[in-house]
């Protein structure tokens, strides 16, 4: 128990629930629809040199509380194209209790954007929505505020980051749409939600990703915040009010 939350064990995963009564029967067993009947799905940063799922249960359980939903912290290997296919394992499990919201940051939200690239090939269920934070979507690493926020940040290295995207893609090529969304064809996604800061070193994937989603006619919420302190401090609200709006907006629609 942390807090008013409870974190329970999954086959995918941590599991966040809001503050209520919900208890897992048993370890294998699904969770019960959260209220509000969204899941998120939340896919945690950089796996080295030490990401895991528990690094995320501070932001998931202030997710939880805020949107009222269950929050699946889902685990992923270090490597392409296994980190998508335990992502895709991990958005199956939760579609087995309510509509779905995937949500990342950095690896993990271009592990979401591509899930929704290939949910949408292979003609299955998309997520009610995706929200991206800080997201690496680009994988050639050619963007030009890789190089000029790096400039700005001494503790920064390129090489360091270039040498873990390397040892994720595991000899895929860069250019490869899954491993790099902001090369897919984006037509027909659902509503995407971008957040980053100005003086992140992977701004460009977010501006760029906002841009061609657009032109695709997919909705998209842009936000660029000063710095990382003021995306951190209401993150979890922003993130719920988007994931809020679009579930109101399909409610809406005519049957």
């Amino acid at each position: 128990m942390t807090g008013d939350v409870r974190v329970e064990a999954s086959p995918v995963g941590p599991v966040v629930r809001p503050p209520g009564p919900a208890v897992l029967a048993g370890v294998d067993a699904p969770p019960r629809p959260p209220r509000g009947g969204v899941v998120i799905l939340y896919l945690h940063g950089d796996p080295y040199p030490s990401g895991t799922p528990e690094s995320a249960l501070g932001l998931a359980g202030r997710l939880a509380r805020r949107a009222g939903a269950t929050v699946i912290c889902a685990r992923y290997r270090h490597a392409f194209p296994d980190a998508l296919d335990d992502v895709h394992t991990g958005y199956c499990f939760s579609q087995t209790t309510g509509p779905v919201v995937v949500a990342g940051e950095r690896l993990g939200a271009g592990l979401a954007a591509a899930l929704m690239v290939r949910l949408r090939d292979a003609g299955a269920a998309p997520p009610q929505c995706a929200v991206l934070v800080s997201a690496l979507l680009d994988l050639t690493m050619q963007a030009p505020s890789l190089l000029l926020n790096a400039a700005a940040d001494p503790t920064f290295r390129i090489a360091e980051l270039r040498r873990r995207v390397a040892r994720y893609a595991a000899g895929t090529t860069p250019t490869d749409p899954l491993l790099s969304p902001l090369r897919a064809n984006l037509h027909g996604l659902p509503p995407v939600q971008l957040l980053t800061v100005g003086n992140d070193v992977l701004l460009d994937d977010s501006l760029e990703f906002a841009a061609r989603a657009a032109r695709s006619g997919v909705t998209v919420d842009l936000r660029v915040r000063p710095d990382a302190a003021s995306l951190r401090a209401g993150l979890a609200t922003t993130m719920a009010e988007f994931i809020e709006w679009t579930a109101a907006a399909r409610a809406a629609r005519p049957a």
